[in-house]
């Protein structure tokens, strides 16, 4: 070193300087963008931003930016395409729409589904909403959102494949309320939603999810039965169980529930299926929380009085130890007692390698659908009630 030309200290001296400079720029950047996030998420001056045509017609239906229902003509159904963030190539990823614009003043009703790119159930329950909305006899409006995550439903892949640094797997579903100057593709696309289409046309809002592939679960709410409208809506679902807890502070409802929106998430089963048996549950559901708010005329459904539903404030996890096959010994709303064995895990020579059991008393809420599972995989989740409400060390909502 002490044979260094000039040139070779003077190059040195300026890749430590050039390093220097990119990380303080990327400082102000993220600081930068925390604020950006701060003023973009703020209601718009006025309280109304209107609704922002892009020019664009995709098979007949047109693109926007932004969304105020408000502009739209009453007593009929709109469908467009909402304009989120660009891929890589510089075009667009849309997401579907449908706003039902009743013929009288009302409450705005918020249906989502598609965060996670493998969840199907969700989509048709809101596909069997719409069709039996009749925007003539309604007051105030559904806006149904269908497809969140395009380029994750386009995969039945759960995770956002975001390109940006090589290909990794983002959950949307961990972003909310996003960032339109984020640092990912999913962080942006939900701040564009957030921001331009979900908060300012809703009054309440329902986010529907299902467990995540390779899980089966039951049919439950998550909820914060704390705050008296969701937990209203979660009760008014004919459904076996009620999970009382906020889970991660980035799911798309507590975003919703931070800017003062109340929500719910129901979950539907298995990912990747059309559950033809808890699906018309949710829809039963859907239609009396219209109800409720006066958006649609009639008498209530079954509510989850009418089923004797479970409710409990913790989640249970049981996680694998070893790699290997599993066999369960416990089904989906089971009872269990602690110290009841639920699973146990063999090798490929068929020999035991782990025998799983509970540690709490409670209804069984999910379950592996896999038969087999590396180190680290809940293969069974336990829904129960705890004095001290305890947020889930591995929630697959």
């Amino acid at each position: 070193m002490q044979n260094e030309s000039k040139d070779g200290v003077a190059r040195r001296d300026f890749i430590k300087t050039a390093v220097a400079l990119v990380g303080a720029t990327s400082a102000l950047v993220t600081q930068g963008g925390a604020v950006n996030a701060q003023g973009t998420n703020a209601t718009p001056a006025g309280g109304r931003q209107g609704t922002v045509y892009t020019g664009d017609v995709i098979q007949g239906k047109k693109v926007i930016s932004a969304l105020d229902v408000e502009d739209l003509e009453r007593g009929k159904k709109h469908m467009f395409y909402f304009q989120g963030v660009q891929m890589p190539t510089g075009q667009h990823w849309y997401v579907s729409v449908i706003v039902v614009r009743g013929a009288k003043p009302g409450k705005r009703v918020a249906l989502v589904s598609g965060v996670h790119g493998d969840e199907m159930s969700p989509v048709h329950t809101i596909q069997t909403v719409i069709s039996q909305l009749d925007p003539a006899q309604m007051s105030g409006t559904v806006l149904a959102v269908l497809d969140v995550s395009r380029p994750a439903l386009e995969a039945m892949e759960r995770r956002w494949p975001n390109s940006g640094r090589g290909i990794d797997l983002i959950d949307i579903n961990r972003e909310w309320p996003g960032n339109e100057n984020g640092a990912s593709a999913p962080s942006r696309h939900a701040g564009l939603l957030f921001n331009g289409l979900l908060r300012p046309n809703a009054d309440y809002a329902i986010d529907f999810h299902t467990g995540t592939t390779g899980m089966d679960l039951t049919s439950f709410n998550l909820a914060r039965m704390e705050l008296p409208e969701a937990r209203a809506m979660a009760e008014l679902y004919p459904i076996t169980q009620i999970f009382d807890n906020p889970a991660y502070p980035t799911l798309l409802a507590n975003a919703f529930i931070n800017v003062g929106i109340p929500a719910i998430t129901p979950e539907i089963g298995s990912a990747r299926v059309f559950d033809l048996d808890m699906i018309p549950l949710f829809v039963e559901g859907t239609m009396n929380v219209l109800k409720r708010y006066n958006v649609v005329p009639g008498p209530m459904g079954r509510t989850g009085k009418d089923v004797g539903i479970f409710v409990g404030n913790s989640a249970h996890s049981i996680l694998t130890t070893h790699g290997g096959f599993i066999e369960l010994l416990v089904k989906l709303n089971e009872k269990v007692r602690v110290g009841q064995k639920v699973a146990i895990q063999r090798n490929a020579f068929g020999e035991v390698v782990a025998q799983y059991t509970s540690e709490v008393a409670g209804e069984v809420t999910g379950r592996r659908t896999d038969a087999t599972a590396e180190p680290r995989i809940p293969v069974v989740m336990i829904l129960y009630q705890s004095p001290a409400r305890e947020n889930p060390e591995d929630y697959s909502e």
